[in-house]
C-alpha cells in the first residue's frame, strides 16, 4: 500500500466524523471520540504495510512526479507517523473521559452538543503531523505545519465559556501568527538563494560553495526562530505556560507531545541539510547555546510553580532543551543512534511519560475541579494504585533508571559527550538535578501531605481511560528495562 494512503484515510476519517456528528442527534457525543479511536487504530495497523516511492516494483503507485518530489517514506518517517497516531489515540481517550468539563464550558450545562467537533479536529491535526513526517520540501513542510497550527488555534480556545481558555487562544493565535511570519520570510530567503524548495536541491546549493551567501544564512536564522517557537525553545518559550494552563487538558497534552514532536520533525529535517555545510560548526554551536538556555529556563522555571499544568509546561520546555542538545551534537556519522534517531527515541519516551501525567491530571481535574498540585494531596490514601502510577510517571520524567525517561536523557548525554560539548553537558546535568526537585514536589503531595478531600478517587477499571493509563504506566517500565523495541523500529 502506498504510504500516502495513510494521510488520505486519516483526513477522510476526520471529515466523515465531522459530517456524521452534524447529522445525528443524541445526548452523548462520546461515540465520535470512540469511533475516532477505532479508525486511527486501524490506520496505525496499516502503517506497518505501507511502502514508499523507493520500494521496488511500486513505481505505478507513485507515478505522479510532483508527489514523489514532495513526499518521502523511510524508517524515521514511519516512526513519526506511528508516533502521531499513538499520540492522537491517547489524547482521544483522555478527551472522552474529559467530556464533562468540555461540555460544561463549551455549550449548555450538562449538554455535549458542543463537543463532537473536538474529536474530529484531533484527527485532522494528526493527518497534518503525518504529512510533516514525510515532507522533503519546504512548501509541503509549511502547508502541513500551518494545518496543524490552525487546528490547534481552535482546540486551545475550545472552552468558549472559560476565560482562561479564551485568553490562551488569543495568546497562541498572536504568537503563532508571529512565528508563521518568521517561517514564511525565512523560506523566501532560502528559496531566493537556493532557487528551490526541495531539501536535496538546498543541500546541493549549500555544498557547492565555500561560504554560504548572507541571504541564505539570514533565511536559515529566521526559520530556526520560527521552529524555536514551535518546539518551545527559550527565549521563544513565553507563550507556553499561559497557553498550557488555559487550554483544555486534552489539548494541553496534544500540544505538549504532538505539537512538540511536529516541531522537532521539522527542525531535525531542516538542520540536517547543513550538517556538512561550511558554516556547520557555527550553526550547531548556536543550537548548543539555545539548548543550554532552554534547559535553564525550563528546569528552574518549574521549581516555584504550584499549578500542575503550568509545571508540566516548564517541564516540556526543559525536555525541548535536551532534544535540542541532541540535535546540536550533530551525530550523523554513527552507525548506531544518530542525532535524528536520539530525538525520535526521546520523543517516544516523552510521549508515554507526559501523556500518563496528563491522564492523572485530567482525572483529578474532573473529580476535584482543580489543576493545582494540592489536588494530589494525600492521593496515596485516596487511591493507592493511582499514587503508585503517579510515582512511576514522575520518576520517568525525572530520568530515574529503569524508566524510559532515563534512556532518553542517557542517549542525549552520550551524544553530547562524544561531540566534546562539555560545557553543555555540565549545564544539562545541573538542570536535570533541578528537575528532580520539582518532580519530588509532586511525590511529596501524593505520599506525605494530608488529603484535602476525604472521598476516594475512583474510576472504572474497565474504561478506556483506565486501560490507557495502565498501558502507559506499563510501557514506562518495560521500555525502561528493554528499550530495544523503539530502537529497532527506528532502524
Amino acid at each position: 500500500m502506498p504510504a500516502y494512503y495513510l494521510e488520505a484515510l486519516t483526513v477522510s476519517l476526520g471529515i466523515f466524523l465531522l459530517v456524521a456528528e452534524a447529522f445525528t442527534n443524541g445526548p452523548s457525543k462520546a461515540w465520535v471520540g470512540r469511533a475516532a479511536i477505532g479508525g486511527l487504530f486501524f490506520i496505525l495497523c496499516l502503517t506497518f504495510f505501507a511502502v514508499g516511492p523507493d520500494a521496488p516494483g511500486d513505481d505505478k503507485s507513485w507515478k505522479h512526479y510532483a508527489l514523489w518530489n514532495l513526499y518521502q517514506f523511510d524508517a524515521v518517517a514511519r516512526f513519526y507517523k506511528i508516533f502521531a497516531l499513538v499520540t492522537a489515540i491517547f489524547v482521544l481517550v483522555l478527551a472522552v473521559d474529559y467530556r464533562s468539563i468540555l461540555a460544561k464550558f463549551s455549550d449548555e450545562q450538562e449538554s455535549e452538543r458542543g463537543t463532537g467537533e473536538y474529536y474530529s479536529l484531533i484527527v485532522i491535526a494528526t493527518a497534518a503531523m503525518m504529512w510533516m513526517a514525510s515532507a522533503k520540501n519546504l512548501s509541503m513542510l509549511f502547508v502541513s505545519l500551518e494545518l496543524l497550527t490552525i487546528t490547534f488555534y481552535i482546540l486551545v480556545c475550545y472552552m468558549k465559556r472559560n476565560v482562561g481558555s479564551l485568553e490562551a487562544g488569543v495568546k497562541y493565535l498572536i504568537l503563532g501568527a508571529l512565528s508563521t511570519g518568521f517561517l514564511v520570510y525565512g523560506i523566501a530567503w532560502v528559496y531566493g538563494s537556493a532557487h528551490s524548495f526541495d531539501y536535496a536541491m538546498i543541500q546541493r546549493a549549500v555544498g557547492a560553495v565555500d561560504q554560504a551567501p548572507m541571504p541564505m544564512l539570514f533565511g536559515i536564522s529566521l526559520i530556526l526562530i520560527a521552529l524555536g517557537f514551535k518546539v518551545g525553545a527559550a527565549p521563544m518559550h513565553f507563550w507556553i505556560p499561559d497557553v498550557y494552563q488555559g487550554a483544555p487538558t486534552p489539548t494541553t497534552a496534544f500540544l505538549s507531545v504532538g505539537s512538540k514532536a511536529a516541531g522537532f520533525m521539522a527542525l531535525v529535517g531542516f538542520v540536517s541539510l547543513f550538517s556538512t555545510a561550511p558554516f556547520a560548526d557555527k550553526l550547531f554551536a548556536a543550537l548548543a547555546v539555545l539548548a543550554c538556555l532552554t534547559l535553564i529556563v525550563g528546569n528552574f522555571g518549574a521549581i516555584p510553580q504550584m499549578n500542575f499544568k503550568r509545571m508540566l509546561a516548564y517541564s516540556s520546555i526543559a525536555n525541548a532543551g535536551f532534544m535540542i542538545l541532541a540535535v546540536a551534537a550533530n551525530r550523523s556519522d554513527v552507525s548506531d543512534l544518530s542525532s535524528e534517531k536520539i530525538v525520535a527515541f526521546y520523543l517516544a519516551g516523552y510521549l508515554v511519560s507526559t501523556m500518563a501525567a496528563f491522564f492523572i491530571m485530567g482525572l483529578m481535574r474532573v473529580q476535584s475541579g482543580s489543576d493545582n498540585i494540592d489536588a494530589l494531596d494525600g492521593l496515596s490514601k485516596r487511591n493507592p494504585m493511582l499514587a503508585v502510577a503517579t510515582t512511576i510517571v514522575m520518576a520517568s520524567l525525572a530520568g530515574v533508571p529503569l524508566t524510559v525517561g532515563f534512556w532518553g536523557k542517557f542517549f542525549v548525554f552520550q551524544a553530547a559527550m562524544a561531540s566534546g560539548m562539555w560545557v553543555a553537558v555540565v549545564i544539562a546535568a545541573i538542570s536535570a538535578a533541578a528537575g528532580f526537585y520539582y518532580y519530588f514536589k509532586i511525590l511529596r503531595a501524593v505520599w506525605w501531605n494530608a488529603p484535602n478531600h476525604k472521598d476516594p478517587v475512583v474510576y472504572d477499571a474497565s474504561s478506556l481511560f483506565s486501560i490507557g493509563l495502565s498501558t502507559l504506566t506499563t510501557a514506562i517500565l518495560i521500555l525502561g528495562i528493554l528499550p530495544s523495541p523503539i530502537i529497532n523500529l527506528l532502524k
